[in-house]
């Protein structure tokens, strides 16, 4: 299995790419924004992405997306082939991603948007805090890609300030060494969170 970062030479997966995130997206029936292949060309283009390649299979892959002038960068669609899953390997295209992200972009801040237990996991391991979303980009472009979202009509509602995704953020300036014990995320405190989230705005659309 290798991890690089994505190229020219990559473009021949990216229809595959965009297919696997949109399937996943309807087998976890949570929000996933689309993608379409143009865009993935893009990023390998740019070298704001990374690729993980079984031989000349597509394993996985994640790009590096920046907002507000390059004060913020995302790492978005962060995706593993069904053939590879429960092996690891998003953790590890995680921390290339992450690490990527530092080198080009070393002052600004890294945040993410998810619903997704695992990725609040790992991004913790990385460094990332909870916050508001009121500390991430105000970059309407950013939030204009949530429209292909199951969820957007919730984030409407609440005028962005809120939605069933929770916003995490590393932020350069007040990284500090964690302790051991401030990286060991209790798995049970992101259910409840999530769980709290549903109640909030699903109950809603039911009535």
């Amino acid at each position: 299995m290798e991890i690089v970062i994505a190229n020219k030479s990559h473009i021949i997966y990216a229809d595959i790419i965009c297919k696997t995130i949109e399937e996943a997206a309807q087998v976890r029936g949570t929000g996933i924004a689309k993608r379409q292949p143009e865009y993935v060309i893009s990023k390998m283009e740019n070298g704001n992405a990374v690729i993980a390649l079984d031989g000349d299979a597509f394993a996985g892959f994640c790009y590096i997306e920046a907002w507000s002038h390059g004060k913020f960068v995302a790492n978005s669609g962060l995706i593993v082939h069904p053939n590879y899953r429960n092996q690891g390997l998003a953790k590890k295209i995680k921390k290339v991603i992450f690490e990527h992200s530092r080198t080009k972009f070393p002052d600004s801040k890294v945040f993410s948007i998810t619903t997704g237990l695992a990725v609040m996991k790992m991004n913790s391991e990385l460094g990332y805090k909870p916050v508001t979303f009121s500390e991430l980009t105000d970059d309407q472009t950013f939030w204009n890609g949530c429209q292909t979202c199951k969820n957007y009509d919730v984030l409407q509602r609440t005028n962005q300030s809120m939605c069933l995704c929770t916003g995490m953020l590393y932020d350069p300036l007040k990284t500090k060494e964690s302790t051991t014990e401030e990286k060991d995320i209790d798995k049970k405190v992101w259910t409840r969170l999530k769980n709290i989230k549903q109640s909030m705005f699903l109950k809603k659309d039911k009535k």
